[in-house]
């Protein structure tokens, strides 16, 4: 079998398993409506207790799920790096806003939450598209 024969074969087989990353940015979206709240509407060593376990329990499981993939698309990795970069800039800016203007204020709070969900959102319904 010739080297370009067996690039598009491991290149369709990697298109018919890139589902497992929709899924996997379906729950890091999903996350955030539990996490963002709960940095900024909690106070206290028991929220930052909580926050950690929570946040080490997706993280985790979500890191678990993704090392058991066989395969990823071409991309990947820029298209990763893409989404989790833009989230952490609206993370960020969530809890320095958050943390100083907007403390304890619900509606930015959920503004927040959907606004840190959108980038794995989109990451995960482009994703989609491309499988």
């Amino acid at each position: 079998m010739s080297e370009y024969t067996e690039a598009k074969r491991m290149e369709a087989a990697a298109l018919l398993s890139s589902g497992w990353y929709a899924r996997y940015l379906w729950v890091f979206a999903a996350g955030q409506l539990v996490l963002v709240p709960m940095s900024q509407l909690w106070h206290g060593a028991a929220q930052a207790v909580a926050f950690a376990v929570v946040n080490v329990l997706l993280v985790g499981g979500l890191s678990g799920y993704a090392a058991r993939q066989r395969v990823v698309r071409r991309g990947f990795g820029v298209k990763h790096g893409l989404v989790i970069g833009v989230w952490s800039v609206v993370f960020a800016a969530t809890v320095v806003l958050g943390g100083g203007v907007f403390r304890d204020d619900l509606v930015f709070t959920l503004v927040a939450a959907v606004a840190c969900a959108l980038p794995p959102v989109v990451g995960a319904v482009t994703e989609r598209r491309v499988a």
